[in-house]
């Protein structure tokens, strides 16, 4: 389940205002909360990589795996890719993260092996390693796949397909304005929650806590909640 972006900026305006902090505009914290899903999504990667080197023996790092691939799972997209040449591909434009291609996507034909350029020429040389329609091979570079041998003589979109990992969406509180200058949630408008789920509720109140101590500039706000981020980073690793 996402996260309910009015329940995050509440909680943040109602800790903020306990104390007299300060107070941070709906601008600010679109900014902020698009900025902190963004730094939890990517460290998703980096826990997912450290926990694959650990011993597969030990059911405590094998459980943690699996609930951060479930994590990013939510974002792994097929989408056909754009021709724009005999061979040459762009990648869609909403990815981050490139997974594999596949030639000729839905039509049950391989992957794509990707290679340098200096590894293509060498393969070309050969008869054997040579690529084929069933041993396709293509360079990736610029956003871009060159693909070898060509899917047609006139590709089109769906010739050549990408797995990969889209980016979250940037978070976005809608609001109206008050008689009185204050800011309304509108949910009549478009809203966009939090696409990582529930489970990170806790780290993305206090993460953007951080950065508003930064931004109304109170160090103790900072300070206090990098106290709670390393408190809430030891019990999760326990």
């Amino acid at each position: 389940m996402a996260i309910n972006v009015n329940t995050v900026y509440t909680t943040v305006l109602s800790i903020l205002n306990k104390e007299q902090r300060g107070y941070l505009t709906p601008y600010e914290f679109n900014q902020i909360a698009t900025q902190v899903q963004l730094e939890i999504f990517e460290k998703f990667f980096e826990d997912y990589n450290q926990y694959i080197r650990m011993p597969k023996t030990d059911v405590e790092f094998a459980s943690r795996m699996d609930h951060i691939h479930e994590e990013f799972q939510v974002f792994e997209k097929n989408a056909p890719a754009s021709a724009v040449a005999t061979n040459v591909y762009t990648q869609p434009t909403d990815l981050h993260r490139f997974g594999s291609a596949f030639y000729e996507i839905g039509k049950n034909n391989p992957e794509l092996e990707i290679v340098s350029k200096r590894d293509y020429h060498q393969q070309k040389l050969s008869p054997l390693t040579q690529p084929t329609t069933n041993f396709p091979i293509a360079i990736y570079q610029e956003d871009k796949l060159t693909v070898y041998p060509a899917s047609s003589n006139t590709p089109v979109v769906g010739d050549i397909g990408f797995n990969y990992i889209r980016k979250p969406a940037d978070v976005f509180w809608n609001f109206t304005t008050g008689t009185l200058g204050q800011y309304i949630h509108s949910t009549n408008s478009p809203n966009q929650d939090f696409e990582i789920s529930s489970s990170q509720q806790t780290d993305v109140i206090i993460a953007i806590l951080k950065y508003s101590g930064v931004v109304i500039r109170d160090p103790q706000i900072v300070q206090s909640a990098s106290n709670l981020e390393a408190a809430n980073e030891a019990n999760t690793k326990r």
